[in-house]
Formats: C-alpha cells, structure tokens, sequence
C-alpha cells in the first residue's frame, strides 16, 4: 500500500495498549472471544487496533507489536479475510497449516476452528463479513437457494489475478473510508452497494464449495431481460437504486444480470446505472440560460456524496462540474 501500515485507519482508532487483558478484551468485543498468548517471555505487548464498521461487515487494522498466539476456536457467526501488510504469521485451519505474509493471505471459515501465531512485526488489515450477509448475497447473485454452508479455501494467493484484485477491492475501500467516502455512519446506497460488492468480490474471486454455482447460474439474460433493466435504470436514476432491485426487475439472478449486461455493454449494471446518471448531470449542466446548482445536480442525478460525484465527473468527462458549467 501506498501509505505507512502505522496510517491505516488512523482516525479510527480503538486501542492502543500494553495490557494483554486490556487487549484481548477489547478485540473480543469487535470479533469473538478468544484466547491471547504472549510467545515471548518478558516482551511486552503493543497493540494498535484500528476499526470501522458498516451494517454487515468491518474493515480493521491490528498489530499486536509482539510473538503472539490468538486461539479462537470458531467464528461462528462471521468470515474473516486477513491480508498481512508486513511481517508473517502461522494459521491453522481447516487441517491446513499457513504461513501468510504478503504474498499470502488467509480467509477463515465460520464453522471451522482456527489457530494462529503472529509475529511481532505482523500487521494486518481484515475484512470480516457477517454469515447471514454473505449467504445472501451469494442466493442473490445465483437466484438459488444455498444446499449448505459456504466454505472457502483458506489460503487467498495475492500474486494470483484474482487475489490481487480482491486485496485492489479492499484497499480501495479502506481509502474511500479514510476520503470520509464510505462507512461514515450513514448507511447510504453507497455504504450497502459497497458491503454487496466485497462479498460477491469473496464469492467470484475465491473458490469455495460453491463457486461452481456463482461461475455457471442457471439461465441466461434475454434482449427482455436486460431491456427491463435499463427501462428500471433509467426510470430511477435519483432514486437509491442497488443491484439487487435491477435484477429483481428484470426478473433474472443478479449473476445473470452482471453477465447479461457484460456481453451487451461490456459494463457492470452498477457501472452503467452511474454513467447514466453522470449523463444526466453533464445534460443538465450544460443548460445555457437557469443553470442549476452543481449540488442540485448532483442530488437530482442520485448521488448522495458531493466530493465522489465530482471525482466520479471528472473521470469520465475529463473536466470538474463547475468547469462544464462555464463551457
């Protein structure tokens, strides 16, 4: 990452202690309970946990600053993916046996029990995912029920294609959270779009028991399909619009819809939904006489986050709102 790892979250801290008591206590109640062991006798602890949390998930920052092992049976009620920014660490799981580091990064099951050593200098961000979410987004992208429990393969290859662009996914949004853009307590379309979008990211990207699902749903998109979707899209564009609605509409599976608007547009739904909506916004703009307000713009066209509308308009039309209006 671009940053120093000691910057990750900075504003959002929750503890910074040497007190192994204090700090166990402390992750317990962000994660679950567990047992926390200093490997090195006389080596004081130094913990920095950053966190922040949305409705369904959280993104967190933890160095413990010494030899630890962290034993927390299992989860049970969530995922958690840890993807190590320095250092290494020994995870057990799943009868497998784990040295993450860099290049290597873990993602643990609910229902099965996991044990881990970590180095002093380990330090790592994690995505943890509530279960209920992640089995239903992964029954929205199929338009199926699930036949059991989601398992994942432990070990998460960050050198890989898919890898890097789940780890790409994450720390773009740890970087959304530190511009105020996501996770500010609001939850908003953007905030639920982006917890829809790093678990389907862990179903697509990573396999699991059942990635044979998510890779081949059943159906295929019709020119009816996909022409209920851009009717919706573009009868709703100021309103919270979110994946799930489109392909509800369309009366597809939103793995489905994603693959139906691929081949046709070469774009994801939530992609074209937001051209089309910058679309309207450059319109209007551009009116010659009663020019509205950029923020009236921005509002109207369904964006609620005025610093990503103008980042998002500069991108695609190559000059910031306030310029167009000039022009």
């Amino acid at each position: 990452m671009a940053q120093t790892d000691i910057s990750i979250l900075a504003q959002h801290s929750v503890l910074k202690t040497v007190d192994p008591d204090q700090a166990r206590y402390c992750v317990s109640q962000k994660f679950c309970d567990h047992k926390l062991d200093i490997s090195d006798c006389g080596k004081a602890l130094s913990l920095n946990y950053n966190h922040v949390a949305g409705q369904n998930l959280s993104v967190n920052y933890l160095h413990y600053g010494a030899n630890v092992t962290i034993n927390p049976g299992m989860l049970n009620s969530f995922y958690l993916l840890q993807i190590p920014i320095s250092g290494r660490a020994r995870v057990q799981h799943r009868g497998e046996n784990i040295v993450a580091n860099v290049n290597k990064a873990t993602l643990l099951n609910p229902d099965r029990p996991t044990k881990m050593h970590w180095q002093k200098d380990c330090r790592k961000l994690l995505l943890q995912i509530d279960k209920s979410h992640l089995d239903l987004v992964a029954e929205k992208l199929t338009g199926t029920p699930l036949p059991g429990p989601v398992r994942f393969c432990t070990g998460v290859d960050l050198t890989s294609k898919n890898g890097a662009a789940l780890k790409h996914l994450i720390v773009n949004c740890v970087s959304a959270i530190e511009h105020g853009q996501a996770f500010q307590g609001k939850n908003d379309e953007n905030d639920r779009q982006t917890e829809f979008d790093l678990a389907s990211a862990l179903l697509m990207l990573q396999p699991s028991n059942v990635s044979h699902i998510v890779d081949t749903p059943c159906g295929d998109a019709t020119t009816r399909s996909l022409k209920l979707a851009v009717d919706y899209i573009h009868a709703n564009l100021h309103e919270p619009i979110q994946l799930a609605d489109i392909a509800l509409h369309a009366e597809v599976s939103i793995r489905v819809l994603q693959k139906g608007f691929s081949r046709r547009y070469g774009l994801a739904p939530m992609r074209y939904l937001k051209n089309a909506r910058l679309d309207v916004a450059r319109y209007r703009l551009m009116q010659r006489q009663n020019t509205p307000l950029v923020t009236r713009v921005a509002y109207d066209s369904g964006f609620s986050h005025l610093g990503r509308f103008a980042q998002e308009y500069k991108e695609r039309f190559g000059c910031s709102p306030n310029q167009t209006k000039t022009f």
